[in-house]
């Protein structure tokens, strides 16, 4: 299939995504005269309504079992020193109760954790090292986590009980607030978030169900218990990567308010956040998700290849340097959004919608350079391998230039890729660099140490022309190990993989 036949599926499949046909056969046939593409496009929906089917239902609903372990607790049990009135709600982390604390007379909202979230000791120790980092937050905007108990076996958070609605359900009354609401909601949630972010503390499943409004008016952020702390992280094994997320291997967070980088299942730092704070405040002020599709998997695929549309288009009295703001925490890439909310504060006040990008379009430049450059590097590397066969005849040196030559073009082709996505599809950037990255540094050292071999076997007889053979080797491997991870992190604002 061509690049046009693929470009006019993926139209056709969105569309039909949006606004379903009756007779989706009819449809195609009066959208295409194609047959390769109309195959295509129905083959996609097919697999689309079986895929998404599951997400259509909360998981308590659809999966009860994986909530339903151990029975609800009844009124009147006394856990530890806290005593349970009724059962308040419960979701993929466990069931919440309204209780009585004993000690200081008060009431609480005491989260009893889900035993599969508990079962496994070292599950269980980062769950409390998260929970210790939430309670340390002490913000207006923030609700207050009183305590984390272990009592006969079971992990119970304790906190602050806030009485009053969900930023959801003043979204689902269908009234646009006013601009100034709009402002100060915009300011109080970044305020709470900011905070969270200045301690090193992401929340990772910021949504309107975990915001609420008490009855002053105030602003609450709820339920750190997804929370990751980026200061004490301890990691559990070997891999760094199992320290980042609560379970590893699981999507952590609600879907329609993750970023695409979290989508692609990797880690989440300030920066999900304030795509979610994006997300949230569109749909607040504008009373639709900005990635708005028929179906859950319809939004997630948005999300990750769609762009949303600006948030003065659907509210137009959204203040302008608010509306600027929105639409800047929810670019695709991390590092083209505020790098924390922090950030999101400091340009609500100042007014000024014009901020710089997070990194400037130079640092990019220099990351293309250094794909170009390495593009030429393999060029001269496969120069001297042939060289140096044409010189010695031997078959170590034929069969090193045939590897060279196969790995050179295995790697110029994967760092063209990069370039072309950088110039044709900018917000995939960083997935694509993140996917190829690995498999060019593996291909790039191996080239590297097949033309050390090649300069070591004749160094006693050209000592000149060896030394310099092994030198370009020492240089193309310190290229990709040492040069590339700054020229990446300077361009990205992220390590490299």
């Amino acid at each position: 299939m061509t690049p046009a036949q693929w470009q006019r599926v993926r139209e056709l499949f969105e569309v039909a995504l949006d606004a379903p046909p009756a007779n989706l056969r009819e449809w195609l046939e009066a959208q295409s005269a194609d047959s390769v593409v109309r195959r295509e496009v129905e083959s996609l929906l097919n697999h689309h309504s079986r895929a998404g089917s599951f997400l259509n239902e909360p998981v308590p609903e659809s999966v009860p079992a994986l909530l339903d372990e151990e029975e609800a607790v009844a009124a009147g049990t006394v856990i530890g020193h806290y005593t349970v009135v009724r059962e308040l709600g419960r979701g993929a982390m466990g069931r919440v109760y309204l209780a009585t604390d004993s000690r200081l007379g008060r009431q609480v909202a005491l989260k009893a954790l889900a035993p599969h979230l508990t079962g496994d000791a070292s599950h269980r120790e980062r769950l409390k090292r998260e929970a210790r980092a939430a309670a340390g937050l002490a913000h207006s905007g923030i609700c207050t986590v009183y305590a984390l108990e272990e009592i006969d076996g079971h992990l119970f958070i304790a906190s602050e009980l806030v009485d009053g609605h969900t930023l959801r359900e003043e979204i689902v009354r269908d009234r646009q607030p006013r601009a100034d609401t709009i402002l100060a909601t915009a300011r109080e949630l970044a305020e709470a978030l900011a905070s969270a972010h200045g301690k090193g503390i992401t929340h990772r499943d910021f949504k309107p169900e975990n915001v609420m409004r008490d009855r002053t008016g105030r602003l609450k952020v709820l339920d750190f218990g997804l929370a990751r702390s980026s200061h004490a992280l301890t990691p559990l094994s070997s891999s760094p990567a199992g320290a980042l997320a609560t379970l590893p291997g699981l999507l952590v967070g609600t879907p329609a308010y993750m970023s695409p980088e979290q989508l692609n299942g990797q880690p989440a730092d300030p920066r999900a956040d304030v795509f979610a704070f994006g997300v949230v405040l569109y749909e607040y002020a504008c009373g639709v998700h900005p990635f708005e599709a028929s179906t859950p998997l319809g939004l997630a695929a948005r999300v990750l290849e769609g762009d949303a549309r600006p948030v003065a288009d659907g509210c137009r009295h959204i203040p302008p340097h608010v509306a600027a703001v929105v639409d800047r925490c929810l670019r695709k890439s991390p590092a083209e959004r505020f790098a924390t909310a922090g950030d999101i504060v400091q340009a609500l006040a100042s007014g000024n919608a014009a901020v710089e990008p997070v990194r400037p379009d130079r640092f990019q430049t220099m990351w293309r350079v250094h794909q170009a450059a390495s593009m030429a590097l393999y060029v001269v590397a496969a120069t001297i391998a042939w060289w140096i066969k044409e010189q010695f005849k031997s078959p170590l040196s034929l069969w090193t230039f045939v590897a060279i030559g196969i790995a050179a073009t295995i790697a110029g082709v994967s760092r063209a890729h990069l370039l072309f996505t950088w110039r044709m599809n900018r917000s995939r950037l960083t997935h694509e660099w993140q996917r190829v990255r690995p498999a060019v540094v593996a291909i790039d050292l191996l080239m590297a140490a097949a033309l050390a071999v090649d300069g070591t076997s004749f160094v006693g007889i050209r000592p000149l022309w060896g030394m310099l053979t092994i030198a370009f080797a020492v240089g193309l491997a310190l290229s990709t190990t040492l040069m590339e991870p700054a020229t990446t992190e300077a361009a990205f604002n992220q390590p490299a993989p």
